[in-house]
């Protein structure tokens, strides 16, 4: 056998065996995924990552749909507090202060709402609720698309956590799956690494006012 033709053997092989035990990994999670109340356990606090912004500095479709998602716990009883999680790297892209805009604006208590500027990725988000916001358990508040990987690395973090869908996986794209099938990988990756958030800081109990992360 030639060897380059062996080289791309052991490559795609060893593709083939990353790919899969990572979606084995993962997926190992689904009973913790949710599509309506009633199966959902009670916690006391909502993760909503952060999902983009329209031109405007409103939310997203896509995450307007999360926001929802956790007004709806919020408004049931099912949490107390709701952390937002979002990209804060600039003053015209802030996730987390349009997202407590839209909750404030539907009537959900400002002091319910907690803000964290510093939810670049979802690992990060999740091992700020933990080591910042002091987060034990939650609901996240995301797509199906996302919800086995988001609740993986939440559990890794240190959070008994539940996701309950957000609507919306019905708009992505082929595309938006392949990136997804990449994250996903990239996640276990980041977990066997123990790979760091890029911030951490100060602890801020969920309750208090957020701040920038320096």
């Amino acid at each position: 056998m030639r060897p380059w033709l062996i080289v791309s053997t052991v490559l795609s092989t060893a593709l083939v065996v990353v790919v899969t035990a990572t979606h084995l990994a993962v997926g190992s999670v689904a009973d913790r995924v949710h599509r309506d109340l009633v199966t959902l356990p009670a916690h006391t606090i909502a993760i909503v990552p952060g999902a983009g912004l329209r031109p405007d500095g409103s939310p997203h479709g896509f995450l307007t749909a999360r926001l929802v998602c956790a007004k709806q716990l919020f408004d049931s009883g099912r949490v107390r507090h709701i952390l937002v999680s979002g990209d804060g790297g600039s003053t015209d892209h802030d996730e987390a202060n349009a997202m407590r805009r839209w909750l404030v604006a539907h009537d959900v208590p400002e002091a319910s709402v907690q803000m964290d500027y510093a939810g670049f990725r979802t690992r990060d988000t999740m091992q700020r609720a933990v080591r910042v916001f002091e987060v034990r358990d939650a609901v996240i508040c995301t797509q199906g698309l996302h919800a086995n990987r988001s609740v993986y690395l939440a559990l890794d973090a240190g959070i008994d956590a539940d996701v309950l869908v957000a609507s919306g996986d019905d708009r992505f794209t082929f595309a938006a799956q392949m990136r997804e099938r990449a994250a996903t990988v990239i996640a276990v990756f980041d977990v066997l690494l123990g790979t760091e958030p890029r911030f951490l800081g100060p602890h801020i109990p969920i309750g208090t006012v957020a701040v920038a992360p320096h």
